[in-house]
């Protein structure tokens, strides 16, 4: 039984069939002006870089957890990438049309198209790849897979599909919080890794993420418990 069936449902209204074009990295060009001529001047914006910790475990067993994460955090954040850059071409194309039957038409020839190619792929996913794929959708869209799926379809479906992924230890209502939650921090840093090592195509969150902050939390050595005689 495959655990991710549902989530293929949210990306049959949020993934287009039309494919976006490429941005090209352009130069900005200025222009100085000395004693009457005109200069162009050349700039290119450059991307912040962080400065990544060395990474550290407290054992071999942390290290494994590690390896297996960064694995799966590899596999589904194409998806929810995917899936925030087709929510906003989705959304500029519903703004376009005013009749609720015409939006609705639309939808579903997405809704059509995508369980025809992208469900298969996504319902090969495994539980905890699920799991991370629905903190990612979160982090990329800004939005809840739950919430978007009320937004997109109904909130009775939106109730549905939650009940359903609880069965399976899944909730659509998961936000990605790495400042909180020492798994979403290592999934963090695992993306930063990537970015940097062009691995995976950096795609900025939808809100702010303080990395140094999630760090310096997670980082600091764990005080063992004492225990009482």
């Amino acid at each position: 039984m495959k655990y991710i069936t549902y989530i293929a449902l949210f990306f049959s209204v949020v993934l287009s069939a039309q494919e976006d074009p490429v941005k090209q990295d352009s130069t900005v060009v200025h222009y100085m002006y000395i004693e009457g001529d005109s200069i162009p001047v050349t700039s290119v914006e450059l991307n912040e870089v962080l400065v990544l910790p060395n990474l550290k475990f407290e054992d071999r067993a942390a290290r494994i957890r590690y390896i297996i994460l960064r694995r799966k955090t590899l596999k589904v954040y194409p998806y929810a990438k995917l899936a925030a850059e087709r929510l906003e071409a989705l959304q500029e194309r519903l703004d376009e049309l005013e009749r609720k039957r015409d939006k609705k038409r639309y939808a579903k020839i997405i809704q059509n198209y995508i369980e025809e190619e992208f469900s298969a792929e996504l319902k090969k996913l495994t539980k905890t790849e699920g799991q991370i794929l629905v903190k990612l959708i979160h982090r990329q869209t800004g939005k809840t897979t739950f919430d978007l799926i009320k937004e997109l379809r109904s909130g009775w479906r939106a109730f549905w599909f939650n009940s359903t992924a609880s069965l399976f230890d899944i909730s659509l209502k998961k936000e990605f919080n790495p400042i909180d939650e020492e798994e979403d921090y290592l999934i963090e840093d695992i993306l930063q890794r990537a970015f940097q090592n062009e691995q995976l195509k950096r795609q900025e969150p939808a809100f702010d993420i303080d990395f140094y902050a999630c760090a310096n939390k997670w980082s600091k050595p764990k005080t063992p418990s004492k225990t009482k005689n």
